[in-house]
């Protein structure tokens, strides 16, 4: 198994530790590799993305850890890109001013144009997703999940990026009351978008959250899309999308389980500033 995460955040966006503090759990864990991957900045007011102003700051202090633990553990920067049609900016403006060693493209927010807009798909609490359900679709989920696959799909076609975050999300909150995963106008939305993330040579992440966090029986993506994925060859890593130290390896025996029963053979990991395979049938 690889003793590695590359889907962490800290305080300096919805993280909970500063990054030493994951460093020192990732030592403990025997981990060769930590990535950070901070929510991008947003144009509006809110508790879960980097703030600009402490870019100086958050990329003088990586450098000092850098040097700090050079031989104990290989540290990478990277951000977890939140992509929201006419709100955020194109991922190229922000990546070239970090100099980030690779990145990652999610939805969080859908809908477009003005934060009042905004249909919240993610955080706890059940009843923000139904409210935005009944307010934003009229209670229409087929017509909220094919938005979401829709913003998914045109983030691809249009921004630059390496690995997808948790690409099936829009299921969290749903726990089988709306929809199931097996059904065909599902499926179909599901099939689309892989096959643009085949077409761009994007990474699909195995993300555990949702099981350690238990908002989700299985990982984003589960053994459905997976097993699609896999047929497709489409390259694959597992990350657990740490916000406090102790989840680093959160559900990781699992999610390797999950993806050999799927049919993969091997994962990605980044190392010596490239992504090498893995095999996880040893």
């Amino acid at each position: 198994m690889i003793r590695a995460n590359h889907h962490t955040h800290s305080i300096y966006s919805d993280g909970n530790s500063y990054p030493e503090d994951y460093i020192k759990r990732s030592l403990e864990l025997g981990f060769t590799m930590l990535g950070f991957s901070e929510h991008s900045p947003l144009p509006f007011k809110n508790t879960f993305s980097f703030k600009m102003e402490n870019k100086e700051e958050y990329l003088s202090l990586f450098e000092e850890l850098r040097t700090k633990y050079k031989g104990q553990i290989e540290l990478a920067l990277a951000m977890e890109f939140d992509y929201i049609p006419g709100i955020s900016e194109d991922f190229d403006s922000i990546q070239n001013g970090f100099h980030l060693d690779y990145s990652i493209g999610s939805v969080h927010l859908v809908g477009k144009g003005e934060k009042e807009n905004l249909w919240f798909i993610d955080g706890p609490r059940t009843e923000i997703y139904d409210a935005g359900l009944e307010q934003f679709f009229g209670g229409d989920i087929r017509k909220a999940v094919t938005t979401y696959y829709r913003q998914v799909n045109e983030m691809l076609e249009t921004q630059k990026f390496d690995i997808i975050g948790h690409m099936d999300k829009i299921k969290m909150h749903n726990r089988g009351r709306f929809f199931t995963e097996d059904e065909t106008w599902y499926q179909e939305l599901v099939s689309e978008t892989l096959d643009l993330i085949k077409q761009k040579g994007i990474i699909v992440e195995i993300n555990t959250r949702g099981i350690y966090k238990k908002r989700s029986d299985t990982t984003y993506p589960g053994a459905l899309i997976l097993s699609k994925v896999s047929k497709m060859g489409i390259p694959v890593m597992i990350n657990s999308d740490a916000h406090q130290p102790p989840e680093l390896d959160g559900e990781f025996i699992l999610a390797y389980s999950i993806a050999k029963a799927s049919g993969i053979k091997e994962v990605l990991s980044f190392e010596n500033h490239q992504w090498k395979y893995h095999s996880i049938l040893e």
